[in-house]
């Protein structure tokens, strides 16, 4: 199994994204950082799925606040960041580790072979990338939940996990990891609906029917904001490619993040041009992002859902 760890910020989708990865990774841990809710929520719902689940990880707090300035909670995720949930109260403490320092870590002990998913705000991983400046060549690789390479949701052009923070989204793709993309582009294409969480009803058990009443309850908050019903299904799309890459297709392109402009900011600009270079125009900035561009979403929502039910087989 691939070793993983997982940054995030949960979120109803960041805990599908956990329950997935503790069925297909090795997964070494979790970090939390702000996002959804304040970081010390977001700490205590990892530990709540953690509980739910039976996963015996650590998890370590880490940044409260975006590099510049501050943030709003995205409230689409209720109040705790979690609503909609009977979750257990967990039975244990983060680890006395701040999650710069386990991130950077966890990476030295599997130099090579650590996948590192951020899923939340990317403060935790742009911290640690310059306390430890070896960390990009220690880890395999990253993959973001985060930006698009069309329209944003936090704004016309901005992708939420990226707005909350664009320095350190900015720092993180300019650093010489190999980094992978699941942007709202490609997590539009697999779509959450109420049939996923009857679906899980019916496997029973209490890890699909709490998951079943998380989506019912994001569900709901998405069909008063958006109308309808249905969300995408963003985090666990960070992770499917990893597992299933029949399903997916990349494209690899240079994407800058947009901190200037009042307008775009936060916004993950991809050159997506197919031109060829004339002899008298310099160099393009070589591709620093494996963006997904396809994904037969039907096909991963049911490996998902899937993998989710497979908990009330014990």
């Amino acid at each position: 199994m691939i070793p993983l760890l997982i940054d995030c910020d949960p979120g109803h989708d960041d805990s599908m994204a956990i329950l997935y990865a503790a069925r297909h990774f090795e997964l070494r841990g979790l970090t939390t950082v702000f996002g959804n809710s304040i970081v010390e929520n977001t700490t205590r719902n990892a530990l709540k799925i953690c509980e739910l689940a039976k996963l015996d990880i650590p998890v370590a707090g880490g940044m409260g606040a975006p590099l510049v300035g501050s943030f709003a909670p995205s409230m689409i995720h209720g109040a705790s960041g979690l609503d909609g949930a009977d979750l257990p109260e967990p039975k244990r403490l983060p680890v006395d580790m701040h999650a710069v320092t386990m991130i950077i870590e966890q990476a030295k002990k599997a130099e090579g072979e650590l996948v590192l998913a951020a899923i939340g705000p990317l403060t935790n991983v742009a911290v640690a990338l310059r306390t430890e400046p070896r960390l990009a060549r220690w880890l395999k690789c990253i993959t973001i939940m985060g930006g698009s390479l069309d329209i944003g949701n936090a704004s016309p052009y901005a992708e939420a996990n990226i707005l909350k923070d664009p320095e350190a989204a900015a720092a993180v793709f300019s650093c010489d990891a190999e980094i992978h993309l699941a942007g709202l582009n490609f997590t539009r294409q697999a779509i959450l609906d109420r049939s996923h969480a009857e679906l899980l009803r019916q496997a029973g058990g209490a890890v699909p029917e709490t998951v079943a009443g998380m989506l019912d309850f994001y569900l709901g908050r998405n069909e008063a904001r958006y109308g309808k019903p249905i969300s995408p299904m963003h985090d666990p799309s960070a992770l499917v490619p990893f597992v299933r890459p029949d399903l997916v297709e990349h494209r690899a392109f240079h994407i800058q993040v947009e901190l200037a402009s009042p307008l775009l900011r936060g916004m993950t600009v991809a050159d997506q041009r197919n031109v060829t270079r004339r002899p008298d125009e310099p160099e393009p900035p070589r591709a620093n992002v494996k963006a997904g561009i396809r994904m037969d979403g039907p096909a991963a929502t049911r490996h998902v859902i899937e993998t989710i039910a497979s908990y009330g087989r014990g």
